[in-house]
This record gives structure tokens, sequence and C-alpha cells, in this order.
């Protein structure tokens, strides 16, 4: 529902660890510069990737998980047959953080599974089970059972001191074969608009990725973790040289919220949001280049309004990295903890500033359990919620939506027939905003609903 990211991409996007199911065989935006020296001659370049293979390799895993789906065949079920089911299987990989057996891996990866099994390069195997799994980020952490030794671990390196041209190995288990290391470079950084997140920052990479390598390690040439490995563009289904990777700050982020006892990760926010700065617009304010987030709205009493941000104001970085859009400013924002301080820099009027912002959670509560069936009207049959930043958020929808959520919408119901469907938000009855759950209670026939759907906004009359 509500999905505000980009989905120029989405179509060519693949999530990696769309590989076969069935078990191998095999072992199975600008960052801080920080000086760099060249190779001096071609024997440097020529040099072996092995010596940060050996390191980093045994801490890479492959990850193999079952699950069993419920599907309804309304044909059979028209005989008297009842839903079916079916075992479902995906392989990926996956990256040991903790010597104690926690390893992160892509949430799609384990997704709907209910046994997971990983094998270390040394071909140890052990059962795991989800700690956390991410939507957001597509982040998930697993604790492996049994392990009665210290484990190979990567070490995390969130510095973010990767520039692009930098040498980069691809760690993974492709298609299932077994793992396997490739190497490229950072093609580029900060890459927002991806459609694969409204709130993902990635990197990117031209080391071949390939079905399966989603959750595994994109690797520098300090053998330490940069980023986990997520999706391709590709228009095949392989790799096509152009791969995105989960920073290591955000992976770190949901790896101490496991650690720390967390159900869920709590990402705080700005309470703003606005629209790029274009060509068009920087040569309207006499800016020398497009650069930076105009703000378009301020959420009231949130943390910008309180820190004194204002519609207008162009957002040029956060704690010194550069913010051109709002996936930038989102994922800037929630890599940190809420309350936390944050240096927000910004031209107004022409002139630069630089304010202090204390991010915090998103007001309201995301518990679904809230929601109440409406009994009457053209809506009877439907579970309704009134949507709060919080809510709207954990849906994956844009926090600034009001309305009312539709949840479970009971079959053969009044609300069915009408056409509504899980998920829609109601934001208008006959032109007025909708803002509580009793405002559609006995809606009648001929009554003029505006909703949002997917991100599409749609208004018609009730019949």
């Amino acid at each position: 529902m509500m999905k505000t990211s980009s989905l120029v991409l989405a179509a060519a996007l693949l999530l990696a660890a769309c590989g076969s199911p069935h078990d191998s065989s095999a072992q199975d935006g600008v960052f801080a510069e920080a000086p760099r020296q060249l190779p001096g001659d071609a024997l440097s370049m020529k040099a072996s990737f092995a010596p940060v293979v050996r390191e980093a390799a045994p801490a890479v895993v492959n990850i193999s998980a079952r699950g069993v789906q419920t599907v309804r065949d309304p044909f059979f079920e028209m005989f008297g047959g009842g839903p079916q089911q079916r075992v479902t299987g995906s392989i990926g990989s996956g990256v040991i953080v903790r010597a104690d057996g926690v390893v992160v891996t892509n949430r799609h990866v384990i997704e709907n599974m209910q046994q997971i099994r990983v094998t270390l390069a040394d071909r140890r195997e052990f059962a795991a089970k989800v700690v956390l799994a991410d939507e957001r980020s597509d982040i998930a952490v697993l604790q492996l059972e049994g392990v009665s030794e210290r484990l190979p671990v990567l070490n995390i390196d969130d510095r973010e001191e990767q520039q692009i041209g930098d040498l980069v190995l691809a760690i993974g288990n492709p298609f299932g074969v077994g793992q396997t290391v490739t190497n490229g470079i950072i093609s580029a950084l900060n890459r927002t608009d991806t459609g694969i997140s409204d709130s993902g920052s990635f990197i990117q990479t031209d080391a071949a990725i390939n079905p399966g390598n989603s959750g595994g390690a994109l690797v520098d040439m300090d053998g330490d973790l940069i980023g986990i490995n997520t999706a391709i563009f590709s228009r095949t289904g392989s790799s096509s040289g152009v791969g995105f990777a989960v920073p290591a700050a955000m992976v770190r982020q949901v790896v101490d919220s496991a650690v720390g006892g967390a159900t869920a990760v709590v990402r705080p926010w700005l309470g703003v949001k606005g629209d790029p700065v274009t060509a068009e617009v920087a040569r309207s304010l006499g800016l020398d280049r497009p650069q930076g987030l105009v703000i378009t709205t301020v959420y009231p009493e949130g943390p910008g309004a309180r820190a004194g941000l204002r519609t207008g104001d162009i957002i040029t970085a956060v704690d010194g990295a550069e913010i051109n859009d709002q996936g930038g400013l989102n994922f800037r924002i929630g890599t940190h903890e809420p309350d936390a301080t944050v240096q927000v820099a910004l031209l107004r009027d022409g002139d630069a500033r630089t304010i202090r912002a204390r991010v915090q959670k998103l007001p309201g509560n995301s518990d679904m359990s809230a929601a109440t069936t409406i009994q009457a009207g053209a809506l009877a049959g439907a579970q309704a919620l009134t949507l709060n930043p919080a809510l709207a958020d954990s849906l994956g929808g844009d926090p600034f939506t009001r309305g009312v959520l539709l949840g479970q919408i009971g079959r053969g119901s009044m609300a069915a027939r009408t056409g509504f469907v899980r998920g829609d938000v109601v934001v208008s009855v006959n032109g007025r905003a909708v803002t509580s759950a009793g405002q559609l209670a006995n809606l009648q026939r001929g009554t003029e609903v505006t909703i949002e759907r997917q991100g599409r906004r749609i208004s018609g009359t009730m019949r």
C-alpha cells in the first residue's frame, strides 16, 4: 500500500535469492575520502586476491530454507476440495558476524520459511532460527543452534570510507553451485532511486552477482564487510554488471537491534519530506548545480518543526553526507538511534546555515490489533484502523499519509462486493478528509470516496 519509492527500475530489479530451491552438494553519494595510493606498476595490479579471500571466505555461509505455502484453487474448491499445501524452497548466502553464530542474510532469503539450514565453508551444518527480520532494509539476523566453539567472523566496517573505483569482492552461493568469489569495483555510492526501497542507500558494484548471491558478502581489500549483496539490475535474470548491496551502516543497525533483544528495528525520522532540486529549480534559485532536497511538508510538532525547519528550505547534507532526494534523507536519519542529534546543512533564502535537530521515533502506534470491524453500510465487513505515522511506516507507506486503513475484508461482505481490498486507505468521503474510523460507519451507496491503493489515488462513487 501507499508505496512511495520510485519504480523506475522495479521491472528489471531481481532479488538475487531467486535461486534453485534444491540443496547444493558443494560447500555450500560520496563517503568521507581517505588518502589512497594507486598501484605503481602492472605487477601490483595483477596481484592475487587470495589473501583477502582466505581471511573472508570462512565467514561466508550457504543458506538453504524450506517452507510450506497454502494455495487456494477455486476450481478444486468448487468440488469440495480444500486449500492445498505446497513445499517451497530458497537458497541464498549469509555472513557470520559474531563468533557465537550470529548470521546476517537477506530477509527475502528466509521469508515465510519454517526450516533454515546453514552450511559453513568447512561443510559443517547448523539449524538456524530467525532473531529479527527487517523488511525495510531487507536484512535478517539468524542465530545458529548448537554452536559449541567460536566461529570465523567478518568485521562490519561501517566507517563509510569507500570511494568509487575501489576494488571489492562478492562472495556467495550463486545458483546454488557452492561458494564463489567474483571481483569488481564500486561503481557508485548512495544509490537511492533504485525501486528497491524508499529508505535505502545502496552501494552499486559491477562484481558479478547472480541469483543465490543474496545475503552474501561485499568485501573490501582489507577483508572487511562493507555491504550485503541484495539485488541486481538485469533483463535476463543473470548479472549484467549492476548489483546493489545494503551498506554496512544499515547492517550494523539491524544486527545491534537483534543482539540487543529488539523484535523490530526502531528508526527515527526528521518529520520533513520534499522534492529533489532539479536543474530548473537550481537555475531559479541561482545555485551553481542541482543539489539538495526542497522541503515541501513539515510534520506539525515533529523533530524538524521543533528544530526550526520550514517549507522551502533546501537540505543539502546531514552530518556531512550529501542529500539529494527523500530516500537519501530517510537513510541518513534512519541509521541513527532515536533521540540522537544530527547536523542538518541547508540553504534558506540563498544563505547557507546549519541547524541541530534531535531525531525521534515516529509518533503513533503500529499495533494492528486495535482495528475495529465496520458493521453496517457499504464498508460492512472491513476492518478499519486510523492511520498514524508509525503504522503507515511499518506497512511500507508514507508516514505523512492521513486516512483510515482497511485491513482484513470478509469474503462475500458488503465491502468486498463494493470493490474494496485489504490495504486500501480511505482518505476522503464526499470531499471531506477522513481522520477516524468512525467516519466510515454506515456509508451509503452514492457516497463519493477517495482511496489510496498501491501508491495511486483513486476516486469514485460507491454503487
